[in-house]
Formats: C-alpha cells, sequence, structure tokens
C-alpha cells in the first residue's frame, strides 16, 4: 500500500488535478488502487495551498464516468445472449436465472448504478451489469456522475478536514468495508445454499416422474397383456 500511495504522490504533485482523475480513472479498472486512499490524500494537497477543490473534484468526477463507461462497455460486449450460454454450461445456474436479474436489474438499474457508488467493492463493478442489461447510457451516465460525485466530493472534504490525518478515512473505510465484504459473502453463501436446493429439488422430481412413468409403462404392458382380444389371438396362433 505504501508504494501506491507514494506513486499517487508523485502523479499529483507531477500533473496536478488530472493526476487525480488518472488515479480514479485506473481505480474503477484495478482495485489496489483505493479511493480511499487518492481522495483524502488530494483533499490533503488541497489544503495545503497546491491545488484547488473545483479543478480536483471534477477531474476526480470524470475519471470515475470514464472508468465505469469502460467497464460498462465490457459488460455490453458479454451480452446477455453470452451470459445465457455461460449459465447453462455453469453448475447449479441456467439462463432464465440470468433473466431473472435482467428483469429485477431493468426494474432498479439506475438505483443500483447510484447506490452501488458508495459501496467498496461493488462501485466499479457495477457498471459491468448495467453493461450487460444495455441500461440507458444516459441514465447510466447521469447516475454514475451524481453518486461519483458525492462519494468524490465527501472523501475529498474529509481529507481537507483531517490534514495530515487523512490516511484515517482509509482506515475506517477499511472498517466500513469489512462489514460490506461480510455481508456480501453471507448473501452469496444464501444464494448458494439456495442453487443447491433448487437443484436437488429438480433431481428429485426427476427421478420421481421417471419412476413413475416406468410404473406406468409397465401397468400398460400388464393390462394389454390380459386384454381378451391378445388372449384370443395368442389362442388362434396356439
Amino acid at each position: 500500500m505504501q508504494g501506491i500511495i507514494e506513486w499517487i504522490i508523485q502523479l499529483i504533485e507531477i500533473l496536478g488535478a488530472p493526476g487525480v482523475g488518472i488515479a480514479i480513472l485506473l481505480e474503477n479498472l484495478f482495485p489496489p488502487i483505493p479511493s480511499e486512499v487518492v481522495l483524502p490524500l488530494a483533499g490533503f494537497t488541497i489544503s495545503q495551498g497546491n491545488l484547488g477543490f473545483w479543478p480536483t473534484f471534477i477531474w476526480a468526477t470524470a475519471g470515475s464516468i470514464v472508468g465505469a463507461w469502460a467497464l460498462y462497455g465490457i459488460g455490453a460486449w458479454i451480452g446477455a445472449e453470452r451470459l445465457r450460454k455461460i449459465a447453462d454450461w455453469m453448475w447449479l445456474v441456467e439462463a432464465s436465472d440470468v433473466d431473472g436479474a435482467l428483469y429485477w436489474f431493468d426494474k432498479y438499474g439506475p438505483a443500483s448504478v447510484f447506490f452501488g457508488r458508495f459501496i467498496p467493492g461493488i462501485r466499479s463493478l457495477i457498471s459491468i451489469p448495467a453493461g450487460i442489461d444495455r441500461l440507458n447510457p444516459i441514465k447510466f451516465t447521469l447516475w454514475t456522475a451524481i453518486g461519483s460525485a458525492g462519494w468524490n466530493a465527501t472523501l475529498i472534504w474529509l481529507g481537507m478536514w483531517l490534514g495530515q490525518s487523512y490516511t484515517l478515512v482509509a482506515d475506517y473505510i477499511d472498517q466500513y468495508s469489512t462489514v460490506v465484504y461480510a455481508l456480501i459473502a453471507l448473501a452469496i453463501i444464501v444464494v448458494l445454499v439456495l442453487l443447491i436446493r433448487r437443484s436437488q429439488k429438480r433431481k428429485a422430481a426427476t427421478s420421481d416422474s421417471t419412476t413413475d412413468s416406468k410404473q406406468s409403462q409397465q401397468a400398460d404392458a400388464s393390462q394389454l397383456s390380459d386384454a381378451p382380444g391378445v388372449s384370443s389371438s395368442s389362442r388362434t396362433k396356439d
């Protein structure tokens, strides 16, 4: 982490506010560059009179939007149809699950993009399902910009307020992130359990259906052999 901080400091010293924008752009694509380090550091630099708030804020938000659009493009390239094929190939999931997720995103996509910009680990990744769902580009840009602006302004302001103690922001957000990641892990476990139970129920239903079909066929064969026409035909041949 110290090496990343030193690199960010050098980038800001050389490029100023555009350096902040580049760092935030890369943060969207490479998680090892966390915004909770970049933006408070930028805020501290502003408090020292070496940067202006508005140029820094604008460049940071522009970097967020460009980075989000890069991931949106990846999601659009994957597309719903390709994702359905992947789902059919994977264990436990199927194409209908993709359709259900896309239906959900159709209803709550803009809100997901907005609130997702405030959740570490989700901030960048939320752009990929938006691209897969082909969320309206204007809505995507608008909600990404609003969410990113809120996140960026908050962290920059905290860096300005804390001064040399700006690293405390990253410490507190790490604690917040730990809780978020624990909840995400719990949600994944719950989903896996539900998918496994669904798979087991379907296997049991298929097995019962196969058994019933065999029993039905055996019963039909037995009735056919006992039918009068079959018996008389058999005696005639004898």
